[in-house]
């Protein structure tokens, strides 16, 4: 496979050196002297793929070597990846594949980088790898994530894994393939995941010092050994908000703690806003078509019938606060032959509509049907699977 490298930076050159182990690779950086080409046009000139990894760098006073918090929230700085792009497609050979690795934000590809595109294909295609170990990392990939314009396999997606597979240690290495926006999405959520388990760890640390008689390797070893919930695929399905009667007073008492002990700062008001806010704008969308609801499962999980704590209840009262002159009902119509909008939460029982009616399914398994509107809540693809 012939293979244009252009950026040979903290992560690129070593990404480089190792797919030019199995392929034949010219790399270029305007900035980086180094035994590859001198010519961004050879570079780009009679290839396969034209891998591009150029920086999308912060502010500099956003690197979090000092306080940012207070700051003015901040995009990604895209300059440089646009005119790479533009640069590229400009050498490139008619239909040759272009991929860009940079991390960017979602909505940014199709947004900013498609329109450059003149000659080249397009194809998404950013790495989890780390200064250090970016030459295992690119041997040993938790994944490799691939986004295409419909997020469906194709002949590109073929190309990039030709180049990736002669190089990988494990040959069961899983490939995620999605849309440019699902891959956006992909990559910076996993590194803000990182982000959040750190948050959280280092809070125990710090009760720890707060109360004492703690050893945070004590409460985090067992945490960590919780494959059932906390380091499983549990909790990976997005839709209604925590419930129930421990978790939701579980935060709020221990905003309390954080409080009494002064620890300077107050995770769980976070969490407990983010979750009230969650619920809102699902109760948004509810509203929006102007009619009567109807929320199937008034209870804090599917399959019980304790409301403490119900996320579904939490949605009904900002349905109402929101719109006085819309009635909210749970789990059955008081009308058999009028339209309304239908909630479900409860996913373990088969519900009949009412004909022309809305269904906002959270869970994302209904099938279209002629005599009711489908809405599946968290799936904005233009062209479903």
């Amino acid at each position: 496979m012939k293979i244009g490298f252009i950026g040979l930076g903290k992560l690129g050159k070593d990404a480089a050196e190792v797919l030019s182990e199995k392929h034949d690779l010219d790399g270029y950086d305007p900035n980086v002297n180094l035994n590859f080409s001198k010519s961004l046009e050879n570079t780009c000139k009679n290839k396969d793929v034209v891998l591009i990894a150029v920086q999308t760098p912060h502010d500099p006073e956003y690197g979090g070597e000092k306080p940012t918090s207070h700051l003015k929230a901040k995009d990604f700085d895209y300059s440089y990846l646009i005119e790479a792009v533009k640069e590229v497609d400009k050498f490139v050979d008619s239909g040759t594949l272009i991929s860009v690795i940079s991390t960017v934000l979602p909505g940014t590809i199709r947004r900013e980088i498609i329109p450059l595109i003149k000659k080249g294909k397009f194809i998404y295609n950013p790495y989890l790898i780390a200064q250090g170990t970016v030459k295992w990392d690119m041997k040993n990939p938790e994944m490799i994530m691939i986004g295409t314009e419909n997020g469906k396999e194709d002949s590109d997606v073929q190309t990039l894994k030709d180049i990736y597979n002669p190089i990988l240690e494990n040959k069961n290495t899983r490939y995620e393939i999605g849309t440019w926006e699902e891959i956006e999405s992909l990559k910076v959520f996993y590194n803000t995941f990182i982000t959040a388990k750190l948050v959280l760890v280092n809070m125990i640390q710090d009760v720890a010092m707060r109360v004492g008689n703690i050893n945070v390797d004590v409460v985090t070893n067992a945490l960590k050994k919780s494959t059932k919930r906390i380091m499983g695929p549990s909790y990976m399905r997005a839709g209604f908000g925590d419930g129930g009667a421990c978790h939701p007073r579980d935060n709020i008492a221990l905003r309390y703690m954080s409080e009494k002990y002064n620890l300077g700062y107050d995770l769980f008001d976070s969490i407990m806003v983010t979750r009230e806010m969650q619920a809102k704008n699902m109760a948004e969308e509810c509203i929006k078509y102007g009619q009567d609801v109807v929320i199937l499962g008034k209870a804090f999980k599917p399959g019980i019938d304790q409301t403490i704590g119900s996320p579904s209840m939490l949605v009904g009262y900002f349905i109402t606060s929101l719109n006085k002159n819309i009635n909210v009902y749970y789990d059955t119509a008081p009308d058999e032959t009028k339209p309304y909008v239908y909630l479900i939460h409860d996913n373990t029982k088969e519900y009949k509509f009412n004909k022309n009616s809305i269904v906002i399914d959270p869970y994302r398994t209904l099938q279209d049907n002629d005599d009711i509107k489908i809405v599946h809540y968290g799936d904005t693809r233009i062209n479903k699977y």
